[in-house]
């Protein structure tokens, strides 16, 4: 597809002429296309969507305490003292906003084509919007307004991260409203059906996904931002998990990119075995600060999985064991294969697993945050307990969805009752025990930071840095009472960052345009907490 053009720019300078010289040569080849209908676009959008998200997991699963540097490798860096520079994560921003000319080009394709091409008009509209949260959240203020132009803009002014959370507030009403006057338009209308590899084309689920969107602006903005419309479309919000799947297989180039990532390559050869379990993470499972049974479906070799301290590089610390300590499995010896492994239960379910969008669980904890204040109504308790078993539920699916048959293991809802039980001293699992609001958002955080759990990371560390749960003891060294780096350059209480730093590509070339000044410890995204 296309890319924004103050991007390509920038990419073309620091490439060879040749490798760019299609994107500026003004002769046109009969042979390349440089156009695509709707139909075409929306599923590589979607695809490429989930690589994305990929990336913002990784991202997020470093800052937040998933994960941490394995021992007997070296050259970590920023990755462990957060000195960032504007060299690090750049494939967030060029990737976000890669994606965003995908669904830009479908919106602007479909606006004079409404109620005809109305599902996906609001489709786009809906994925724009996230797309644009994620910049935000990692950013702060970002080019809005102004991209997405083409050559009508190559060095885009930022528009205010509160602004344009208002914004993407309205552009989520206006796409259900679109798919609303689409179900009841006469004439021929166009369904997405296969070719949306998200929801099948079923706009009530783009309804609620848009709704839950618009919810976890408004639960994150607070009152730092300006909402025109508080309101929710009836359908309601995410009651399932949001999957993106376009036919993974194992085959080269076609495998979930979080397996490709972090199991077995299409070949059978291992992904990164660099980063491997916090020993702060494990301790939400192991009894330390909750008794967890989804441990044994989260970590290989759980209890005993060999985990680190952000930081800590000696050659002495374990690496991670063979098919990847995040590798789920339903028993003793499955998916011990790397040709064969997968079609299991856990994070890395296998090579052919749809790619969690949102989960269920997500959206649970997030009506709960948003009920508890007012934002919405509904009982918080209820709706953290539906959070907890969802998590559960996501968890022991099998790439297909379905549930194991093994005898050996129990159902979601039996070890949720297990989960609960076991822990019902604890208001962290037992909400009728949290006294004040501020014990009941700790509860509500914390389980979503353990439901998350290098799923979609980004939101944890989102939620981290807004509420500053789960709670950490700000200048502790001990891994299981921070996450916090021992190798942190940060001048922050709590030895964390605050955020990333623009990329090279906007320092270079749009320089007239990039907020300055901007450091990873003392500037803060708008919703944060400084």
């Amino acid at each position: 597809m296309k890319r924004t053009a103050f991007k390509i720019a920038s990419l073309c300078m620091l490439l060879s002429g040749t490798a760019c010289k299609k994107y500026l040569d003004i002769n046109n080849n009969p042979n390349a296309a440089t156009s695509a209908s709707a139909e075409n676009i929306i599923p590589q959008a979607l695809a490429a969507t989930a690589g994305v998200l990929n990336s913002y997991n990784n991202y997020g699963s470093q800052l937040v305490g998933y994960m941490a540097n394995a021992g007997g490798y070296g050259g970590f860096g920023s990755a462990v003292t957060y000195n960032f520079s504007s060299a690090d994560y750049n494939n967030l921003w060029s990737g976000t906003y890669d994606n965003l000319e995908d669904y830009q080009t479908i919106i602007n394709q479909t606006n004079s084509q409404i109620p005809e091409y109305g599902y996906y008009n609001a489709a786009a509209r809906i994925m724009r919007a996230m797309d644009f949260q994620l910049l935000v959240d990692a950013y702060n203020d970002v080019p809005y307004t102004d991209a997405l132009q083409g050559e009508g803009n190559l060095t885009p002014d930022y528009a205010a991260a509160k602004d344009i959370y208002a914004d993407l507030a309205r552009q989520l009403d206006t796409a259900i409203a679109i798919i609303n006057r689409t179900d009841t338009a006469s004439g021929e209308i166009k369904h997405m059906g296969s070719v949306d590899i998200l929801f099948g084309g079923d706009g009530e689920l783009w309804k609620q996904y848009a709704n839950t969107l618009k919810l976890r602006l408004l639960v994150k903005a607070g009152d730092k931002a300006t909402f025109d419309n508080k309101t929710f479309d009836a359908a309601g919000f995410l009651e399932t998990d949001a999957k993106i799947n376009p036919g993974y297989t194992r085959d080269n180039g076609k495998q979930n990119p979080q397996w490709n990532n972090w199991a077995y390559t299409y070949t059978g050869g291992a992904a990164t075995r660099s980063w491997m379990p916090t020993t702060w993470a494990l301790s939400f499972y192991d009894g330390s600060k909750l008794d967890d049974p989804r441990g044994y479906v989260v970590y290989r070799s759980f209890p005993s999985t060999p985990t680190n301290q952000l930081g800590y590089e000696n050659s002495n610390v374990a690496s991670s064991p063979s098919g990847s300590a995040w590798f789920a499995y339903v028993n003793s010896d499955a998916n011990s294969t790397s040709t064969s492994g997968g079609n299991s239960i856990g994070v890395l379910k296998g090579p052919d697993a749809g790619f969690p969008v949102m989960l269920a669980a997500e959206s649970y904890f997030l009506q709960a945050e948003a009920a508890l204040k007012g934002i919405i109504t509904g009982t918080p308790a209820t709706l953290f307990d539906a959070g907890i078993l969802a998590s559960f539920e996501y968890l022991y699916q099998l790439p297909n969805g379905t549930y194991s048959a093994d005898p050996d293991w129990v159902s979601p809802s039996g070890d949720y009752q297990y989960y609960k039980e076991t822990n019902e001293g604890n208001y962290l699992a037992n909400f009728a025990l949290a006294t004040t609001d501020a014990q009941k958002l700790e509860a509500i955080i914390t389980q979503k930071y353990i439901a998350l759990n290098f799923i979609n990371a980004q939101e944890a560390w989102n939620d981290y840095r807004r509420t500053h749960y789960p709670t950490i003891t700000a200048g502790s060294t001990d891994a299981t009472a921070t996450f916090a780096s021992i190798q942190s350059v940060s001048s922050r209480t709590d030895k964390l960052p605050s955020r990333i730093l623009y990329p090279t590509s906007e320092t270079n070339y749009n320089p007239q345009h990039v907020p300055k000044n901007i450091s990873p410890f003392t500037s803060s995204i708008f919703w944060a907490i400084p």
